[in-house]
C-alpha cells in the first residue's frame, strides 16, 4: 500500500493505473465498518477490472460551520492506515489543507455550484455553507484522483444527492472528471441499529444507549406515514426519538421517499434516513 501525502505523490502512484480502472473511497477518517464496506465495494470493482482501490483520508474544513466540531472531530490516522492495508487497499491519499486548497489555486477552488433549493433543507438549513464545502472537496478530489467510480454511504442521503447533483452540472460545463461514476451503497448499522458514524465514538454512555431510538423512531415512522399527515409524522417520530430525554430531534423531513432525521445528542450531531413506501 502507498501513502501519499502530496498531489506530486500522488500522480506517481497512479501514473501506472488507467483512469477506467480507478475505484476511489473519500473519507475524513476515523475509519470504521461502514467505510470498510465502501472500500470492499471498490475493491469488487477493482478485481473485475483489474484496477487499483484509492482511499482518501482528509478532514475538509470548509464544510464544518461550527469550528468546534472541526477541531473536535475525531481523527485516528495510524488505526485508518491498519484498517486500510488490511483491507488491500493500494493507495492512501492523506494531504494537508495546503495540497487541496493551495493559494495559487484556479476556478476549481473558488466554483460556486447552483444547487437550487437542494442543499437550502435539512443539513443545508441547519449547516449554512455544509454542502458548499463538501462540493468543494470532492470536486477537488475528482480532480486529483481523477476516478472512473467513487463510492459513498447511503446514510449521508444528501450529501449524495448534492453530489450527483454537482455531476449533472459538471457534465454540462465539461469538466474533466465530469464522468466518475457515483455508487451508493447501504447504510451500515450497529447491531442496535445505529447508523455506524466516526462521530458515534464521541458519544456519552447515556448518549450511546439512547441513540438506537433514532432508528427505532424512523421505522415506527415507516409504520404511520400513511395514516397520518406531515406534521403529524413529524410530531410522531419527535416523541420517539425524545423519549428518554437525553436526545433532542433537529429536523425529520422528506426528501421524495426518504425519510431525514438529524439528532443532537449532547455534542454529537448524528444523521439517519429510511424510505417510506407511503
Amino acid at each position: 500500500m502507498r501513502i501519499a501525502e502530496t498531489r506530486e505523490a500522488l500522480g506517481d502512484a497512479l501514473k501506472e493505473v488507467p483512469r477506467e480502472k480507478r475505484e476511489f473511497v473519500p473519507t475524513m477518517g476515523a475509519l470504521h465498518e461502514g467505510h470498510m464496506s465502501l472500500v470492499r465495494a471498490a475493491g469488487d470493482g477493482a478485481a473485475k477490472r483489474g484496477g487499483a482501490v484509492v482511499v482518501s483520508i482528509f478532514v475538509n474544513p470548509t464544510q464544518f460551520n461550527d469550528p468546534n466540531d472541526l477541531k473536535n472531530y475525531p481523527r485516528t490516522p495510524q488505526h485508518d492506515l491498519s484498517l486500510l492495508e488490511a483491507g488491500g487497499v493500494d493507495v492512501v491519499f492523506m494531504p494537508p489543507v495546503e495540497e487541496i486548497y493551495p493559494e495559487t489555486a484556479g476556478a476549481e477552488q473558488a466554483r460556486e455550484w447552483d444547487f437550487g433549493t437542494l442543499d437550502k433543507v435539512m443539513e443545508g438549513a441547519t449547516r449554512p455553507g455544509h454542502f458548499r464545502g463538501v462540493a468543494q472537496v470532492v470536486s477537488r478530489l475528482f480532480e486529483l484522483v481523477m476516478p472512473a467510480r467513487a463510492y459513498f454511504g447511503q446514510k449521508d442521503f444528501q450529501q449524495v444527492a448534492i453530489i450527483r447533483e454537482m455531476m449533472r452540472l459538471a457534465r454540462e460545463e465539461g469538466l474533466p472528471w465530469a464522468g466518475v461514476e457515483i455508487v451508493e451503497c447501504p447504510t451500515v448499522r450497529e447491531e442496535d441499529g445505529l447508523a455506524m458514524s466516526s462521530r458515534n465514538t464521541l458519544l456519552t454512555p447515556a448518549h450511546r444507549a439512547a441513540a438506537p431510538d433514532i432508528h427505532r423512531a424512523l421505522r415506527l415512522g415507516a409504520l404511520k406515514a400513511g395514516e397520518l399527515s406531515p406534521r403529524e409524522l413529524e410530531r410522531y417520530v419527535r416523541a420517539e426519538v425524545e423519549r428518554s430525554g437525553v436526545l433532542k430531534m433537529i429536523y425529520f423531513d422528506r426528501m421524495g421517499p426518504q425519510a431525514c432525521i438529524a439528532v443532537q445528542a449532547g455534542n454529537v450531531r448524528l444523521i439517519d434516513n429510511m424510505r417510506y413506501d407511503n
